[in-house]
């Protein structure tokens, strides 16, 4: 199944689901990543892709959580037309298990969530909110009820292989629109409380469609277009060799003395060599300005 994202709508209540198995396995073949380091970054960057949904075109958003486990901080950027990126500081974090379940509340710790809107011209603003459980999906329910005042529900899942890599991966998000009507939110709390894991949901076969669709079972429901999702980073040679063309002249002159350079990529782990010959060219074409 291809990872993708569908909203729709019930009375008083908007939803959007995603299956984000593809994007996560790539995150983990990347990064290396542990079984909780996985379901910790998979969680994450599948939060940022539903939140990113709600958001026009030309703007984004990054989570940031910031924790005192052993993971250090999960960073995650999103964008409305379906891209994401993500990477954990410490992805070869290995814990036992929690009562037969990866243990991603203990691998993040307490800490922070920090949440980033970037707006087009505008100014970047920020909210953040006190992690509630380490758990990702329990941390961005409360910070839209702290920070953006909005009653939310998020559900986020990650199933891991025996051989490490990504059974099933996605979410779902929900959010009470103004004057939603009691029946309905009383309809949907009871279908909340029977629904199973929403990565065993995409395991046995359930598109996002699916999802959305037992989510809001017995509801009059309106379900819209789907979008493609998938790991888009947007580094590049190119804006590499600017970065270190930041970096003034004499530093890039001791870089060529030593031969060559890599540079790595966070966000993805792509790395990019800069050989002395390079180096070399980009500090005189520093030194003519």
């Amino acid at each position: 199944m291809h990872d993708h994202l569908i909203r729709a709508t019930a009375p008083g209540i908007r939803a959007f689901a995603a299956v984000t198995t593809n994007l996560v396995e790539e995150a983990r073949r990347r990064h290396d990543c542990f079984p909780v380091a996985t379901a910790a970054l998979g969680r994450t960057m599948t939060g940022a892709l539903l939140m990113a949904a709600n958001l026009k075109t030309a703007e984004r958003l990054t989570i940031r959580i910031s924790g005192n486990g052993p993971l250090g901080e999960i960073v995650t950027d999103a964008s409305p037309d379906g891209s994401v990126r993500g990477y954990v500081k410490n992805p070869f974090v290995d814990l036992p298990l929690n009562n037969g379940k990866l243990a991603v509340g203990q691998a993040v710790g307490s800490g922070h969530i920090y949440v980033t809107r970037f707006v087009g011209l505008k100014q970047p603003f920020t909210g953040s909110a006190a992690l509630v459980s380490g758990e990702i999906a329990e941390d961005i329910t409360q910070y839209l009820t702290v920070s953006e005042q909005t009653p939310s529900s998020v559900a986020l899942g990650v199933l891991i292989a025996p051989d490490t890599t990504t059974l099933a991966a996605g979410g779902f998000f929900i959010q009470a629109l103004p004057g939603a009507e009691e029946d309905a939110l009383m309809k949907l709390e009871d279908n909340l409380r029977h629904i199973p894991p929403v990565s065993h949901m995409i395991h046995s076969g359930q598109d996002a469609k699916g999802i959305l669709e037992t989510v809001f079972s017995g509801l009059p429901t309106t379900v819209y277009d789907s979008l493609n999702l998938r790991f888009n980073c947007q580094c590049s040679r190119e804006r590499v060799q600017s970065m270190l063309v930041s970096l003034g002249a004499d530093e890039i002159k001791e870089m060529a003395a030593e031969g060559q350079a890599e540079v790595c990529c966070h966000f993805c782990n792509e790395k990019y060599q800069f050989d002395a010959r390079e180096l070399a060219d980009i500090s005189k074409q520093l030194e003519a300005k």
